[in-house]
């Protein structure tokens, strides 16, 4: 709706204007870590199933999957750098998130999206696997705030990305980033 894109420009460019100097600072330290890039662009699955390219800081080695292809991360995964595990764990990974945001790729909350490769699997396993492209793609979602994410069970992840479109409102999104925030502050996150 035109009310949740407004919320979402006024809040990714608050959250920009807000952030730059913590932006800037893990910027530097991905960057004095190994020299490699800082930010990491993947192509995604939005709104209507159309793709579009995520931007992230880069919290794993160059060419991580170089040798095993498409895969999810794992605790401890070896892949990541020492700033990259410092950034996922407290989801500090996602905050370019707020340039997708602001492009109208993303929305603040929505359902978190999923590669091509792993839209594909899940299609064929889980019929109502792409309902879940009726809204926006979100930065967070009713079902990360719930713990469903990583190696948690799909088919729970999917009832929540399904509540979340069926009872949306301004309120259940002012909700969800509340959660969210208290959940950064308590330190649950990924890894």
């Amino acid at each position: 709706t035109l009310l949740k894109r407004v919320v979402d420009v006024v809040g990714s460019v608050l959250l920009l204007l807000a952030l730059w100097p913590l932006l800037l600072l893990i910027a530097a330290l991905i960057k004095l870590e190994d020299g490699g890039p800082v930010v990491f662009r993947q192509l995604r699955m939005g709104l209507d199933g159309k793709p579009f390219r995520i931007i992230k800081f880069r919290t794993m080695i160059p060419d991580a999957e170089a040798d095993t292809g498409p895969r999810f991360a794992v605790p401890n995964d070896p892949r990541a750098t020492r700033v990259g595990a410092w950034l996922r764990r407290y989801s500090l990974d996602e905050f370019p998130q707020l340039w997708n945001v602001l492009l109208g790729e993303m929305s603040l909350v929505g359902p978190r999206p999923e590669r091509p490769e792993f839209v594909a699997r899940f299609r064929e396993r889980y019929p109502e696997y792409m309902s879940r492209h009726r809204v926006r793609a979100g930065m967070t979602g009713w079902a990360q705030v719930h713990d469903l994410r990583g190696q948690s069970s799909m088919r729970k992840r999917i009832a929540a990305d399904l509540y979340y479109i069926d009872n949306w409102s301004l309120a259940l999104d002012i909700k969800i980033l509340w959660l969210t925030a208290l959940r950064f502050w308590r330190h649950r996150h990924a890894y």
